[in-house]
């Protein structure tokens, strides 16, 4: 019962089989292999882009934050959700690859931003002329991280507000796939249709060993997105193992496949909780994420009975058991029905 993360999930079995098969080949380094020019191809095809740049990196981290530099210079600003990833989880990266740029926060409701709401942050931000930090980009994750999905209307409403200042507009999709399954969208409805300039595109923790795409909707910035991915350390020499992972993962749609698999264990696994009395939801779980509480007796039973998952921040397993607790659970591409069975069946015991 492995409910911590989808980062923990195995390697799709395709997957490996690519990697195995390249390892028996020599061929070009840095990213001249010709299995990249067949992902290029594949990613402009599904996303209807034919100029768009796409370039691999092996982490989201570096997907993530080599985007946001190409257009915050260092006084400028990221504007985001409070609890988005890369405020949350990437240990100042996108500050670091901006060389201090400034991440401005804008609240909102279930881990999404209101155009209302990014509309006033926006506006009350470089105010002061050569005092303040000025207006850089706009950052959305999707799905996010309390386990929601932005719609392709919810998105466009968001970059609209961006346009209205002039700011260009990031998507870190590290669960892009299972968004894309939740709201039966399509990968350009839901990105530059929508007003996004450049996605994250995720992988990793959707069945790949370490592989993200990073997709330039305006092919204008693909060399500087190049200089910046070899300075930062980035661009790997055996590129072929990273190409060989993501042409798997497209290939016969093995991705939207993978995803929704996670997302069906989910809902799965959510349906049962919802018919138990005493367990709250904290956030509609639109995906592969559920954040829910209930007594913190189950806790312990569950965990003693060998389930693996993460308590909400600064919850304990100790204390009162009668205490509602917070947890989230993840589901991944390798999640089974019946991890899911024995999850619900020790949560409904008396």
């Amino acid at each position: 019962m492995f409910f911590a993360s989808d980062n923990t999930a195995p390697v799709a079995p395709q997957i490996m089989a690519a990697l195995a098969a390249i390892n028996e080949v020599q061929t070009k380094s840095y990213g001249a292999d010709p299995m990249m020019d067949d992902v290029t191809t594949c990613l402009r095809e599904l996303f209807a882009a034919p100029n768009a740049a796409v370039y691999l990196v092996a982490t989201g981290t570096a997907a993530n934050a080599l985007s946001l530099a190409l257009s915050t210079p260092p006084w400028g600003t990221v504007f985001c959700h409070a609890t988005a990833h890369i405020e949350k989880d990437e240990c100042g990266a996108p500050e670091f690859f901006t060389n201090g740029a400034k991440l401005v926060l804008v609240e909102g409701n279930h881990g999404k931003m209101t155009p209302e709401a990014l509309r006033h942050v926006i506006a009350s931000t470089g105010q002061g002329g050569v005092h303040s930090v000025q207006r850089g980009i706009v950052s959305l994750t999707n799905v996010t991280e309390a386990g929601t999905a932005y719609s392709a209307a919810e998105v466009k409403a968001l970059t609209l507000v961006a346009r209205e200042f002039g700011l260009p507009c990031h998507m870190d999709g590290a669960r892009f796939a299972n968004a894309l399954v939740s709201t039966t969208t399509s990968p350009a409805d839901m990105t530059w249709r929508a007003g996004i300039d450049v996605l994250s595109f995720g992988g990793t923790k959707n069945g790949l060993m370490g592989v993200e795409a990073v997709i330039l909707f305006n092919p204008d910035q693909a060399w500087e997105f190049e200089l910046r991915r070899k300075r930062a350390g980035h661009l790997m020499s055996k590129h072929r193992f990273l190409s060989a992972q993501m042409q798997a993962y497209l290939r016969g749609g093995l991705w939207l496949d993978l995803a929704t698999r996670a997302n069906s264990t989910a809902s799965k696994l959510a349906l049962g909780l919802s018919a138990l009395p005493y367990v709250r939801f904290d956030h509609q779980s639109d995906a592969n994420i559920i954040f829910a509480r209930w007594p913190r007796a189950y806790h312990q039973r569950l965990h003693n009975e060998g389930a693996y998952y993460y308590l909400n921040e600064e919850e304990r397993l100790e204390g009162a058991p009668d205490e509602m607790v917070g947890g989230r659970l993840v589901c991944s591409w390798a999640t089974t029905h019946t991890e899911v069975e024995n999850f619900l069946r020790i949560m409904a015991k008396p």
